[in-house]
């Protein structure tokens, strides 16, 4: 790490220790590949050595499994000995832990190499691999992130939302009553908690609504000029999230797809870009009667991302559960098409002007990696500006859409399409892509293999 960061590290550390001095315990804290932070633990008298030397860690804690577990035959596993990795902090993540019963502090780290290169596998260097094209481009990518969940209730026998009641009475109140005052009033304290704790961990978490199911919820971030700090935000407002619903008993729940004949939840990414005068790159050169008024740019973005979305999908349903969301009727995208304020389309392209023109990827599920996810999508925009693809026709707003499932709608056909890919390997990298591969293969090949309480149902007795 150059000496100028260790610096800067160190000065930020110092600040902090003089604003919370009682702080004693700071958890260290790393996205792996389906997303989930993996953690390290440290007490006040490593702070100042793990702050200016790093520590090490293996490097495969960015490589296992949903559930923690190793996979086999991938390098930087237990088949290879597991080796260690250099790691260091985050310069400017390191903020306040508000939930915690002691004062205690968290901050991000990454990996390098032993020579001080980037670690593959490291999430946060896969984005900023994928995104370097349009950099070199002169263009800044400012994006932000949308949550949806489902808070549970912690007392049910089994996983059970935690369905508004009719105010007043212990009575719940039927229907999806999306969008109402009333269900967000019932989780006031949770969402009051949560405000104050994004605020103390300086994310920037603004709307929140309720969703199109009982229990559902979906809160937005707002846009930032830095695509890796961006999905920092979202990784660490449902980390926020998850704890805040704990010390309220209730379970905040991502899953793509909790219940059957609800809502899907979503992550839903909004980007544009600007160039070096600041100005959105989507909304110039030559386009004739669009509106909102994009150009043919915005049309070649789009029609990159349509071209690179089946092979992208196992990234954006990245696990069993997320393919039981990819349902037409739920409000879901199962096809590469775009249109204008349309909810319906894959990329929706909102109401907006030409300072804010932007493009709303929606086909990613809340389980999806979102450093991962944003880098499939700076893929797809720089394929299609640099091969000027074209979209297809736009859906127009208010059209009904007869669908053709032109996107993988099952896990193995999904990998099987992302290990066929031509074009994400030249921005994630080649290794990183075939360990991915290999990775969610073997993750599926486990799930598969389970029995689960639907084989008895079926076929107990049936067979």
């Amino acid at each position: 790490m150059p000496s100028r960061q260790t610096s800067k590290l160190n000065a930020e550390l110092n600040r902090f220790i003089k604003k919370h001095p009682g702080t004693d315990v700071m958890e260290l804290l790393i996205p792996d590949l389906t997303g989930v932070l993996r953690c390290k633990r440290i007490r006040r008298n490593e702070f100042a050595k793990t702050f200016t030397d790093g520590f090490c860690l293996p490097g495969g804690a960015v490589l296992i499994d949903t559930i923690g577990d190793v996979i086999n035959g991938i390098p930087w596993s237990a088949s290879d000995g597991d080796p260690d990795v250099n790691a260091f902090v985050v310069p400017g993540s390191l903020a306040a832990v508000p939930w915690a019963e002691r004062p205690s502090a968290q901050a991000l780290f990454r990996f390098y190499t032993r020579d001080g290169q980037p670690f593959f596998a490291d999430p946060r260097y896969v984005l900023e691999r994928a995104a370097e094209p349009l950099h070199k481009m002169g263009l800044k990518i400012v994006m932000a992130t949308e949550l949806e969940f489902y808070l549970l209730d912690a007392n049910a026998d089994q996983p059970t939302p935690l369905a508004p009641k009719v105010p007043g009475m212990n009575r719940q109140q039927p229907g999806p009553q999306v969008y109402s005052p009333d269900d967000l009033w019932e989780i006031e304290g949770f969402l009051n908690d949560l405000q104050d704790a994004c605020e103390a961990q300086n994310i920037p978490a603004g709307t929140t609504t309720s969703e199109f199911a009982p229990g559902q919820y979906e809160i937005n971030l707002q846009h930032v000029d830095d695509p890796v700090l961006a999905c920092d935000h979202g990784v660490l407002l449902k980390r926020a999230i998850k704890a805040i619903a704990r010390k309220h008993g209730f379970i905040a729940c991502f899953m793509a797809k909790p219940f059957e004949e609800d809502a899907g939840s979503g992550l839903h990414v909004h980007m544009s870009l600007v160039d070096k005068n600041g100005v959105n790159y989507f909304s110039q050169g030559k386009e004739k009667n669009a509106s909102p008024p994009f150009s043919a740019r915005l049309r070649h973005a789009i029609g990159g991302l349509a071209k690179t979305m089946a092979e992208s999908t196992a990234i954006f349903a990245p696990n069993a559960n997320s393919y039981r969301r990819l349902r037409p009727e739920m409000f879901a995208p199962v096809e590469p098409n775009w249109g204008a304020n349309h909810r319906n389309v894959s990329l929706r392209v909102p109401v907006s002007d030409a300072n804010n023109l932007r493009f709303e990827h929606r086909t990613s599920g809340a389980d999806a990696n979102p450093y991962l996810v944003t880098a499939a999508l700076c893929a797809g925009v720089h394929y299609g500006l640099k091969n000027k693809c074209d979209p297809g026709r736009m859906i127009e707003e208010g059209e009904v859409i007869t669908l053709k499932r032109k996107i993988p709608n099952r896990w193995d056909a999904a990998i099987d399409a992302f290990a066929r890919s031509k074009i994400l390997p030249d921005y994630l990298g080649e290794e990183y892509c075939k360990v991915y591969a290999a990775h969610r293969r073997d993750e599926s090949r486990r799930f598969h293999n389970t029995i689960s309480n639907v084989d008895f149902d079926w076929y107990l007795r049936a067979v």
